[in-house]
């Protein structure tokens, strides 16, 4: 189960998959996805494309403890585990893809909503080296076709953005990059994991598959996954960039045009009967990928400021990525706050956050809430934090300098009151 089709054939030995026998037009499957976010299938025949199309395969924590054999409650200790000891993976000549395009066209991407600026990739993986070859970073990235054989990629001030700036230092004018389309759930997972630079994702894909990831070098020596359903060669220009959005992110709403780098693609290589990843913006599979390493973060940091941390979740109604939860057990007056604050220290696009007592369920917004309700008061505990670094989806943000207002919520009871006060009252009457 270490590729995609390994991990599609456990989802149908489950009954856990849609599959779509009858030809589709590319407008239709994509309709039915935008219609169906929660969907999990398979499209097998799309007109006048020879790939198949798959969606919703990382769209819950199931899903993803499925792929990388653990039960849902050790997705946070094995992702921050995988992180502290990367595992180098092996490399192979020989790779499943093969067949060499000079572009994008024979690819099934298009537009997922009406608005977008144009065709969107939004399941790749790019992977990328500095001009020494010494540090690796491998990161998924919206990337919309501008042509045959160009992108425009969205690269955010993190660690791509440095391997790009570090490459203008050295007096490049581009840097190679190798991107790939159709891939087990663990190397998506690490590749949107925020492990520290200098680490390759790929070492941490290859410890969350016990060391059974390959890695097969491009012409250009950017490698990819030896099983990756396509696999793309190019590089980023370090000289041009184009406008690029509008794209529905993870708040569900248009992000804003902004000029960005241009990818021009040297080639495209591809399975025999590939299956392309089709991954709704702005829907669960996307809230989880971005949202579920940060909620591991979150939950180390805060757990070094606090005795004990439950749980932590990033919430659906703060679209996986604003909003978060955390559930510690209070052992002193402050350690709320001092949760709230490593918490927006562990995830800088962070807005608002809740610490609730152990005995809060935290995947319960209704319970959330009641904590809220008789555990918070305004004047004492509130936490406000005006102008820090906030989150470039946010509509309600300085999206340009990237400036916000956090708010933390500290509802956990006070402990100078009888625990019993605070404890709600059952069916039975305790």
């Amino acid at each position: 189960m270490g590729d995609l089709r390994g991990f599609l054939e456990e989802l149908r030995r489950r009954g856990s998959i849609q599959e779509f026998e009858e030809p589709m037009a590319l407008e239709e499957v994509y309709r039915s996805i935008r219609s169906n976010p929660g969907m999990r299938a398979i499209f097998k025949e799309v007109r006048g494309y020879d790939s198949k199309i798959v969606t919703g395969i990382c769209g819950s924590r199931e899903l993803i403890a499925a792929a990388i054999g653990i039960d849902p409650s050790a997705l946070h200790g094995a992702l921050n585990d995988a992180i502290k000891n990367p595992l180098e993976p092996g490399e192979s000549p020989s790779a499943a893809f093969s067949e060499a395009e000079e572009d994008l066209s024979r690819l099934p991407i298009s537009r997922y909503y009406p608005k977008d600026g144009g065709p969107y990739i939004s399941s790749a993986i790019v992977s990328a080296r500095s001009p020494d070859g010494s540090i690796e970073n491998v990161s998924i990235h919206r990337m919309m076709v501008l042509g045959g054989r160009r992108l425009a990629i969205r690269i955010v001030p993190r660690h791509l953005f440095r391997l790009c700036e570090m490459a203008k230092a050295s007096g490049l004018k581009a840097l190679s990059v190798g991107m790939a389309i159709g891939l087990h759930p663990s190397v998506l997972l690490a590749a949107s994991s925020p492990a520290p630079f200098g680490v390759s994702e790929y070492a941490v894909a290859n410890r969350l598959m016990g060391g059974g990831l390959r890695l097969t070098r491009l012409e250009n020596r950017s490698r990819v996954p030896s099983d990756a359903e396509i696999a793309i060669e190019g590089e980023i220009s370090l000289e041009e960039s184009e406008d690029e959005g509008p794209f529905v992110d993870l708040t569900g709403t248009y992000d804003i045009v902004r000029k960005q780098p241009v990818v021009k693609v040297d080639k495209v290589y591809r399975r025999d009967g590939s299956i392309y990843h089709a991954l709704l913006p702005g829907g669960p599979e996307h809230a989880i990928l971005m949202g579920l390493p940060y909620e591991a973060k979150i939950r180390e940091w805060v757990a070094a400021t606090v005795s004990t941390v439950r749980d932590v979740r990033l919430t659906p109604g703060g679209c996986g990525w604003l909003h978060a939860v955390i559930s510690i057990e209070k052992q002193a007056e402050g350690d709320g706050k001092n949760a709230l604050l490593a918490a927006f220290a562990a995830h800088p696009s962070l807005k608002h956050a809740v610490v609730v007592d152990s005995d809060i369920d935290i995947s319960d917004p209704v319970a959330v809430e009641w904590a809220i309700a008789t555990r918070f008061q305004g004047d004492r505990d509130l936490v406000i934090i005006r102008g820090a670094r906030g989150s470039s989806l946010d509509p309600s943000a300085d999206q340009e300098n990237l400036t916000t207002t956090k708010l933390g919520f500290d509802a956990t009871r006070p402990l100078s009151k009888p625990k019993d006060k605070f404890l709600r009252v059952g069916p039975e009457g305790r």
